[in-house]
This record gives C-alpha cells, structure tokens and sequence, in this order.
C-alpha cells in the first residue's frame, strides 16, 4: 500500500510510522527526543556492553516503547549489531542482545 503521506526518506534520522494518525503523532512527537535517546542508548551500549532493549531501557529509566523504535533506527543508521544471541525479556519472551558497532 502506498503512503505518499509518509516521508519514508528521513527515515531512520527522524522517527518512523507505518500509518497516519495516531502512529504518525506518536511519532512527531519524539522528532525532538529521538537523537538524544538514540546517544543515551549507545552510551549505555557501550558502558554495559550487549544488551537487549528492555536492558537498556532499565538502564536508562525510560519507557521500552521510547527505546525499543531507537534500536530499529540504529540498526538501519549501521550504529549496532545483532550479537546472534538473545535473552529472555521481562514477558518471558527471547529478545535479540545488540552490540555497539
């Protein structure tokens, strides 16, 4: 389905949606928080070493649904890595461990 709404090439510099609405104001409304978030993830990488997203999202104190879509725009920026291992999330599931690249 085409989306000619969506600005599909700032895409992983500002925030992503995949509908319009309230995916599109979620997010517009972390277009000014998400490079701070993205650096505070990559520190937190760095200084922790593998993570998952809902380790670093305790690390940081911050909502997994503020820090989780941050991993998916530093994997498309080339900033951090599958490590090809995973963890058990807090819902029990296998989450993906990420490195710093």
């Amino acid at each position: 389905m085409n989306h000619p709404e969506l600005d599909f090439a700032r895409y992983p510099a500002v925030p992503g949606y995949k509908r319009g609405g309230t995916s599109k104001a979620a997010a517009d409304s972390m277009k000014e928080k998400a490079p701070t978030l993205r650096d505070e993830v990559m520190i937190a990488l760095g200084l922790n070493g593998d993570c998952t997203a809902d380790e670093v999202a305790d690390l940081l104190c911050k909502s997994l649904l503020s820090v989780r879509p941050r991993f998916t725009e530093l994997l498309a920026l080339g900033k951090i890595a599958d490590t090809g291992m995973t963890r058990h999330n807090a819902s029990g599931k296998q989450a993906t461990v990420w490195r710093a690249v």
